[in-house]
């Protein structure tokens, strides 16, 4: 069945095939999204614009604290993966049972990290002496349920490594389902204020948590979660590491550029600013999320054809995911310039024109470059597909690091507040020219492969079939 499935790369019509690999992922991503959402959108109708801030100081923890997830889990889905394919089941439990192991553990010394650290990591990510108590009563219970997010996170992606990608995202809909449900309830019902904020999503991690241990305790997993391979076996968790560590450093650069972004705010616009910042975060990641999906579903299919050298079905399939991202980036950046006051009402406390219209002038600078987003991160994901993970990383990174920090740092010297918020723009635009002078590199030298492969073709047909 494994053979057949892999074989269907390689022959099944390519726009199905991206319809199939990419769904799972967009409604898990878009879920992923929906956390950061919700909560914002209700504690900025509970608590207003300095509950938004609040949330928003507390992001570089909450990103660090995925990271580790992302770390261990996404380094033992690789791991799983090669030892199923190996038909090693043993081996691949061992990993199973190291991984939750490493995460419960490395999990519970971040937690007690934080706590011992809170207000020092508070005012670190940007808080100031007003945005503090909201920041502490939020981040002390998230830092405190560490646990539940690390084990939710990481095994889901081994969930998804065992081959069952709607199992994985049956969890993470069920988790936003219950914050969704919970965050209002405690909110406005019992005006528990930001703790009951935080409560409602450290619950929502802990319920999904339960339900994939439950998986892995049950028989309809595959792999079993069996207490003798419940301890850090010190080898195998080395390779977890290993595989795992480019997607945690990104989350902790992220950290970092957010903390940094929050300070420039601060400097240079105060705590609204901060709070818009939230605001925008919110949007951009619904954005985001969806586009990171159809990237996650093109990968498996580009990388097959590359390899079996049917590189106008490699063309055909990068062409298409940057279509749909595109579509989706237009999307956004649509409705972010023309109804911007709505969008951001949604998170405003009887309707503070205050903060609406900060957040209506930031959305149109922060957001004129939103459309070329979709090409730039299916771009950047393509040469990861290929086996070309230094171009990969580099473009992944040019947005975040080598041009977003020194913009963000450099601007408002310039510009004050409009240059923190033109910043972003500034990035997204040098990220997605860099990535379409490498892709178009990239396209003639498929062009080429295939000519010599075939002994027949010029690029105009490579092209045309490309967007057929």
């Amino acid at each position: 069945m494994q053979l057949d499935r892999s074989a269907k790369l390689g022959t099944g019509s390519v726009p199905r095939l991206l319809l199939e690999f990419s769904l799972p992922a967009i409604v898990g991503m878009v879920a992923q999204g929906l956390y950061n959402f919700v909560d914002r959108m209700f504690v900025g109708k509970a608590l207003d614009e300095n509950g938004i801030a609040g949330v928003t100081v507390a992001l570089p923890y909450m990103l660090v604290s995925m990271g580790l997830g992302m770390l261990v889990g996404f380094g033992a889905a690789a791991l799983v993966s090669i030892r199923l394919g190996e038909r090693k089941r043993d081996e691949a439990e061992q990993v199973l049972g190291s991984a939750t192991a490493l995460l419960v553990g490395a999990s519970l010394a971040l937690s007690g990290l934080g706590l011992l650290l809170l207000d020092p990591i508070l005012k670190a990510s940007g808080a100031s002496q007003s945005i503090l108590p909201y920041a502490r009563d939020y981040l002390w219970i998230i830092v405190a349920g560490t646990v539940f997010q690390a084990v939710s996170f990481g095994l889901n992606a081994v969930v998804r490594a065992e081959g069952n990608p709607w199992t994985a995202m049956i969890a993470m809909l069920l988790s936003v389902l219950l914050n969704v449900l919970l965050a209002p309830l405690f909110l406005f019902v019992f005006q528990w204020g930001m703790q009951g904020a935080a409560l409602a999503t450290v619950l929502s991690q802990a319920a999904m948590a339960v339900w994939v241990l439950a998986y892995f305790l049950s028989r309809r997993s595959l792999l079993r979660l069996r207490r003798r391979n419940l301890r850090v076996h010190w080898p195998v968790c080395a390779r977890i590491l290993a595989i795992g560590s480019p997607p945690c450093l990104m989350q902790v650069v992220a950290a970092m550029l957010n903390s940094l972004l929050n300070h420039q705010l601060a400097t240079y616009g105060g705590d609204r600013a901060i709070s818009v910042m939230g605001i925008i975060y919110a949007i951009v990641m619904m954005i985001f999320m969806p586009i990171f999906g159809i990237n996650q579903g093109m990968q498996p299919i580009v990388g097959y054809n590359y390899g079996a050298l049917q590189y106008r079905r490699v063309t055909h399939a990068l062409l298409l995911a940057m279509l749909a991202a595109t579509a989706i980036a237009l999307t956004g950046f649509t409705i972010a310039m023309l109804c911007p006051a709505p969008v951001a009402r949604l998170f405003s406390r009887h309707d503070n024109q205050a903060l609406v219209a900060d957040a209506v002038h930031a959305m149109r600078i922060c957001f004129v470059m939103v459309p070329v987003l979709g090409f730039q991160i299916v771009g950047a994901g393509y040469f990861l597909a290929v086996g070309k993970p230094k171009q990969g990383m580099l473009l992944s990174l040019s947005r975040q690091v080598l041009v977003l920090i020194p913009a963000v740092a450099v601007l408002p010297l310039f510009f004050g507040l409009n240059g923190v918020w033109a910043a972003l723009p500034t990035a997204d635009l040098t990220s997605a020219v860099l990535t379409g002078a490498w892709l178009l590199a990239e396209l003639r030298h498929l062009d080429r492969r295939h000519m010599e492969t075939n002994g027949v073709g010029t690029g105009v047909e490579v092209s045309t079939e490309g967007v057929a």
